[in-house]
């Protein structure tokens, strides 16, 4: 084992037999080590389908909550490994690419957060999942895209709240619930690239097409949308339609299960502004390989860490989340 060049890389770099059946080794992997692979919506086809759950952040973190795995394989990015470990502080949880971090989590540093919080006295703090552990360890109860407005409408009207770190989402939830929440200049880097233009441009070709948005994409995105919401609410609200075509201002990976879910319908990526792509991508989700994991089981590196004592804090926040969540159903 290449140990140096593993801590090097953040990832199990040892070459893998290209005449293995890599999804038949992951599977035995698994079972003789009684591990489970968590996937998110924006992995790659080829995660989605060996994974043994795929959802979105709110779905992950419950069934992390639940699970009787001694090991958790989180194939997200790193926030969710995190989110998984404070959540089952005796599992062992793994990532295949400890790279695989989070340009949304990035833009909000714990230090800077922490002290915008001391800077106002008698707020309460909401913070997006998308986060890392001390961020959320100052943080009053934690937020997904699929509970965000819930949670906020359960504090009383005028309770005064920050909102970070997305600018996007807040502003978003600002408008539907008529808050005026204090935001944190942060934002993701794969929604803020959706235009307005190239999504007109779709809709000339399907007319007759749904947008349908996520909310961390930017405020004149979202007013385009048919619907506006989580990675899991789009795909319901696709699931429940009876349109054909769908004009989709998310990451891509979610086209997979959308594709699965709802066969003889046809979605279409809306492109980034800044490239001829036709699809729109997180570098960060796609650094998670069939390889990846399968080195990742096979060694049980690397592994996922939480500092005691900010995961006795931010469990709080979490936990908090996930009763709400519960007692609304979600």
């Amino acid at each position: 084992m290449n140990k140096e060049n593993r801590l090097k890389k953040g990832y199990a770099d040892e070459a893998v037999d290209k005449g293995i059946d890599l999804r038949k080794e992951i599977k035995k992997l698994c079972k003789e080590k009684n591990a489970v692979i968590l996937g998110h919506f924006y992995q790659a086809d080829e995660i989605q389908e060996i994974a043994d759950f795929i959802g979105d952040s709110l779905a992950l973190a419950q069934w992390a909550a639940k699970t009787s795995a001694d090991i958790i394989v989180m194939c997200g990015v790193h926030f969710m490994g995190e989110t998984a470990k404070i959540l089952c502080p005796d599992k062992k949880v793994l990532i295949p690419d400890l790279n695989a971090g989070c340009s949304l989590a990035d833009s909000c540093p714990a230090d800077e957060f922490a002290r915008f919080v001391n800077e106002h006295p008698g707020y309460k703090v909401i913070s997006y999942v998308n986060t890392s552990a001390a961020v959320k360890a100052v943080t009053d109860v934690v937020v997904t895209s699929t509970n965000a407005r819930q949670i906020v409408e359960s504090f009383p009207k005028d309770q005064k709240l920050i909102f970070g770190p997305d600018k996007n989402l807040g502003n978003y939830i600002n408008s539907i619930t008529g808050r005026d929440m204090l935001l944190w200049n942060g934002a993701c880097h794969v929604h803020e690239k959706f235009s307005v233009e190239k999504i007109l441009e779709l809709k000339k070709q399907y007319p007759d097409a749904q947008v349908l948005v996520h909310p961390e994409c930017k405020g004149a995105v979202a007013k385009l949308a048919d619907k506006v919401a989580s990675t899991a609410g789009l795909l319901k609200f696709a699931m429940q339609s009876d349109n054909k075509n769908f004009i989709v201002a998310t990451e891509s990976g979610i086209l997979y299960e959308m594709k699965k879910k709802c066969p003889g319908k046809n979605f279409i990526p809306a492109p980034p502004e800044d490239s001829t792509c036709a699809c729109n991508e997180c570098n960060f989700m796609r650094l998670n390989t069939l390889e990846k994991l399968y080195n990742t089981l096979k060694f049980e590196w690397p592994e996922v860490q939480v500092d005691q004592e900010i995961a006795e804090k931010a469990i709080k926040p979490i936990e908090k989340m996930l009763e709400i969540s519960a007692k609304l159903g979600l």
